[in-house]
């Protein structure tokens, strides 16, 4: 009789557990997935994508960045929509186009009204931190050039990021300075890049057992060019080093010179970076972060006889970008061959990150695709130009333009029609302009096709620049604006 009680009560128990069991299995499995990813975004400032070891270029010494490639998704065409400093910052933190945000001129502010990236990652749960070059708080409207670059940031003004070492926007990177939260000011010591990177690992390290949204944004390497500490520029002898093929013969000691100055500044971000990824192992946390790398802008660096940026050229307009997301994607490299423009990458984070996309965004989220080991099914994305100014003003040939570019063409318009159209996998250096040409005119009317479209779903009518101007309440800064009377017949 006992040993019959003793097998019940053991039978009770054995059922109760495995019961218990299939209780808790779902709820753990919940748990799980509710675990929020970290993100961090290392933003540098005029990298154009050609210029990493990952994309082939065997001159440029990226190592950290070549072995972060072999862990991530490598997107061959990130496309900045429009490439210059604010106008793609602004369109990567609210997920919208430049005619929509208000951000097409440098140093215009950002409305203090916009839903942002920060924003909404704090609430889901995240800390936020902020670390180097801002450039959105601009001054106000209805003003001309100032010395906002030079002061604090208002707390108001940072769009929801809490930890903060930031700038407006400064490209001496030595014994630089910025403010805190509270608006005191400090000097990062050294060559820039370095302490900054150090205070987002001290940010990693503080924060994380908790979710998390952090971005360092570097100013280099964009110009001046000779700028990065001795032993990054001794790691490049100028008479050594190979030019793109449409560097005009007049200008090609000068662009190696300048590219070799160049290439120091992204050997320097490039050993930083690897600084901040081994931290980022060492915490622990490297599974569950995404970690993106981009730029904000190329640079043509006398590609085409030009420098710097505005262009629709790729030089100007394609950027690196890496996604590194180990939890949900794996850490086997993978080629992204579709174009993803800049309101894109927000969307495609917060996907990733299981948070809704806000109605406010234009971009497209593109994370089931990454997840789902596919290319995005973009067909083009947007590049524009909606008012010329400072390096490419209207007295030294700057235009308005639209633009897409495929993962094979760019096309693009100006105020008078078709202006531009390259096939870029033929001809990769764009020295072939095939519009009007009447072999490609089928090419040429479903491009048109594809960009009116595009046009049509951002609401963009294409006006002149002076139309948005004053849309805007903004004034031309260092005389932009002035033009000649048969401006629209010397552009051609």
């Amino acid at each position: 009789m006992k040993t019959q009680s003793l097998l019940a009560l053991l039978s009770f128990f054995v059922l109760s557990v495995l019961l218990l069991g299939s209780c808790n299995a779902p709820k753990q499995e919940e748990k799980e997935a509710e675990v929020k990813p970290n993100v961090i975004i290392i933003l540098a400032d005029q990298w154009r994508a050609q210029e990493v070891g990952y994309m082939g270029n065997t001159q440029v010494k990226t190592p950290n960045l070549d072995k972060l490639a072999s862990q991530s998704l490598i997107f061959e065409n990130a496309i900045t929509t429009m490439s210059v400093c604010a106008p793609f910052r602004a369109s990567l933190l609210t997920g919208q186009y430049p005619l929509t945000h208000g951000v097409f001129y440098n140093d215009k502010p950002l409305p203090n009204e916009a839903l942002t990236m920060a924003e909404i990652y704090k609430e889901n749960g995240y800390a936020t931190g902020y670390i180097g070059k801002w450039h959105l708080n601009g001054h106000a409207r209805g003003e001309t050039y100032n010395d906002s670059r030079g002061i604090p940031v208002p707390k108001d003004r940072r769009q929801g990021f809490d930890y903060w070492k930031g700038r407006e926007v400064s490209h001496n990177y030595n014994n630089s300075f910025y403010f805190d939260e509270n608006d005191v000011k400090h000097t990062w010591e050294g060559y820039d890049a370095f302490p900054q990177t150090d205070s987002a690992i001290s940010y990693i390290q503080k924060n994380k057992e908790h979710p998390f949204v952090l971005m360092l944004s570097y100013g280099s390497p964009h110009d001046p060019y000779f700028t990065a500490p001795k032993e990054y520029q001794e790691m490049y002898n100028a008479a050594d080093l190979k030019l793109r093929d449409n560097v005009p013969v007049e200008f090609q000691d000068s662009a190696r010179n300048v590219m070799a100055g160049y290439y120091a500044h992204i050997s320097a971000l490039d050993f930083a970076i690897g600084n901040l990824i081994d931290a980022l192992d060492k915490a622990g946390i490297s599974d569950n972060t995404i970690l993106i790398f981009s730029s904000d802008h190329g640079d043509m660096l006398m590609s085409k006889g030009m420098l710097k940026k505005q262009r629709p050229y790729d030089e100007s307009i394609k950027v690196p970008m890496l996604i590194r997301y180990p939890n949900k994607l794996g850490t086997a490299s993978r080629r992204i061959i579709d174009p993803i423009g800049t309101p894109d990458i927000l969307p495609t984070l917060l996907g990733l990150s299981n948070i809704q996309k806000p109605t406010s965004f234009e971009g497209k989220d593109f994370s089931k695709q990454l997840e789902d080991g596919e290319d995005l099914g973009n067909e083009a994305t947007l590049i524009m130009l909606p008012v010329p100014f400072h390096e490419w003003k209207f007295s030294n040939g700057g235009r308005e333009y639209r633009g897409i570019r495929t993962k094979q063409y760019t096309y693009a318009k100006d105020l008078k029609g078709a202006w531009l159209l390259f096939d870029d996998e033929k001809d990769p250096f764009q020295e072939n302009n095939l519009v009007d040409k009447p072999e490609f005119k089928d090419l040429q009317s479903k491009l048109d096709g594809v960009l009116k479209q595009k046009l049509a779903e951002t609401n963009d009518t294409f006006l002149p620049a002076d139309e948005y101007m004053t849309q805007w309440n903004y004034l031309y800064d260092m005389k932009d604006s002035l033009r000649a009377a048969n401006y629209l017949e010397l552009n051609r």
